[in-house]
């Protein structure tokens, strides 16, 4: 029972956005409090939202693996969950680290523009530290060993080199990468993807 209640139950704000990832027992306790509804995806890719007793009538006409046992009857784990009055997203700023820089460059060489293994990549400062370039998102960008070398400790133009895009501090909301690193069910894809396709990124993002 106790890995039941632990298991990752998707959060949709009220306007259906994907907005947290919660347990079991925090999304069962949302729900039995009246601050959110239970969400089924039905066969034709509709969706339906239960309030507490409908999810408990519906677990006990159509008895799920998944469920959790309490005293009187046994529930359903809900995949995911509806707030019935929150309707933000969260307001976080994209990390400054280099697996933020990985995925805003896309693993990609900005001088050359091939694709790399990450630990083929280096994290090359556009104007160099030692001309006052700073650490910052819009000095930092992924190299290949090739084109770093070729640079040096010289500006791009100086080096011959060309940035694919210009670096910029990225716009995706940060809970969109602690899905994608959370074993997601099926019945994510809809929202997770939604999420992913409809933040704001820059407006050279490719």
């Amino acid at each position: 029972m106790n890995s039941a209640l632990n298991q990752h139950v998707l959060v949709l704000n009220r306007l259906w956005q994907a907005v947290n990832v919660c347990t079991t027992r925090r999304a069962l306790t949302l729900l039995f409090q009246g601050h959110a509804q239970a969400v089924l995806s039905e066969a034709d890719g509709s969706f339906r939202t239960f309030s507490f007793d409908q999810w408990r009538d519906l677990s006990r006409q159509a008895p799920h693996e998944d469920s959790v046992r309490t005293i009187s009857f046994r529930i359903r784990v809900p995949r995911i969950i509806l707030l019935l009055i929150y309707d933000r997203l969260p307001k976080k700023e994209v990390k400054f680290t280099r697996h933020n820089i990985f995925e805003r460059d896309k693993n990609t060489c900005q001088y050359c523009g091939r694709v790399f293994e990450r630990s083929d990549l280096n994290l090359d400062h556009v104007i160099p530290r030692d001309r006052g370039g700073p650490t910052t998102w819009e000095n930092i960008v992924c190299s290949c060993v090739e084109c770093n070398t070729q640079k040096a400790n010289r500006t791009p133009a100086e080096a011959g080199l060309h940035l694919i895009r210009k670096p910029k501090r990225p716009k995706w909301r940060p809970f969109v990468q602690i899905n994608f690193s959370l074993h997601r069910h099926d019945s994510w894809k809809h929202f997770i993807d939604l999420a992913y396709w409809n933040v704001e990124l820059g407006e050279d993002a490719g």
